[in-house]
């Protein structure tokens, strides 16, 4: 290991849909059940790949597997496992391997595409397994990067992307049709291959978003990376000061459950709605 490089991990989860709530399922409550991670530079080389089977909601909830978005590819997850190709282990063992490769790299930065999708359903896992216990899967001061969120200020730029998704139908539905920026979509105009479909499975997903993310540093283009609007705030952001009444009303809508946004909105005053919202989001596990 080069300790003169910067590295980073690109991550990538596939979830069940976790809860029913008034007959409809929560996809803010998902679990995960696939997670993948790669360690990487910013030229998009690979230095070490984890695929993980998560066995508490894989094996041991079944019924909520069954309404995962993918839950055909689950025979395929049991000849991975056989194979080799895929790892079953416990959330804890999971997240020990993850925090133990993010300490050897000294990694300060994460990086997911839809980035807030898997942050929360990380947080989700974490706190569903533990009870509690834990509330955050990643470790305190680490930065979480969106490539989606590079991809739209470098990419949604560029008159070749723009015409790319003209001429093969890769628009929104709005009144004016905007670009699509999903991995799958990105991959394909970035490799030349519009065939190329997306495995859905977290590591090899990974693999192709760490080369979305390779391709906005190789433009030179200044963009924001961070999830949050300030590419320095952390998930754990050290500057108190920063959380003020529109921090904290964003962060809930984003990542708050309805029994939290319930909560916040039935306290009385700003200070005492910032001292639970500290108590409950920001204190270092």
């Amino acid at each position: 290991m080069d300790k003169r490089k910067k590295y980073l991990i690109g991550l990538d989860t596939e979830t069940c849909n976790g809860f029913c709530v008034d007959g409809k399922m929560d996809l803010t409550q998902s679990l995960v059940y696939d997670i993948g991670w790669a360690v990487v530079d910013k030229k998009g080389n690979v230095f070490l790949t984890r695929s993980f089977v998560v066995a508490e909601i894989f094996i041991d909830m079944k019924d909520v597997m069954a309404s995962a978005y993918y839950a055909k590819k689950i025979p395929q997850y049991w000849e991975d496992l056989k194979s080799g190709k895929r790892e079953l282990k416990t959330w804890s063992n999971i997240v020990r391997q993850l925090r133990a490769d993010m300490k050897e790299y000294n990694i300060e930065v994460v990086f997911a595409h839809n980035a807030s999708f898997d942050y929360r359903a990380l947080n989700n896992t974490q706190r569903y397994i533990t009870k509690s216990k834990y509330r955050f899967t990643l470790p305190y001061g680490c930065q979480v990067w969106d490539t989606l969120k590079m991809a739209r200020q470098v990419y949604g730029s560029m008159p070749t992307y723009q015409r790319f998704c003209e001429e093969n139908g890769y628009m929104t539905k709005h009144k004016t049709p905007r670009c699509r920026f999903t991995a799958e979509i990105l991959w394909r105009f970035l490799s030349g291959d519009n065939d190329f479909e997306e495995s859905h499975t977290g590591l090899e997903d990974v693999l192709i978003e760490k080369e979305i993310l390779a391709g906005c540093f190789r433009q030179h283009k200044h963009c924001v990376c961070g999830l949050w609007d300030n590419v320095t705030m952390t998930h754990h952001t050290k500057d108190l000061r920063t959380i003020n009444k529109e921090f904290m009303t964003e962060w809930l809508d984003n990542y708050g459950t309805d029994e939290q946004k319930n909560v916040y909105h039935n306290l009385d005053g700003f200070h005492t709605r910032r001292r639970w919202f500290i108590k409950e989001f920001v204190t270092m596990l």
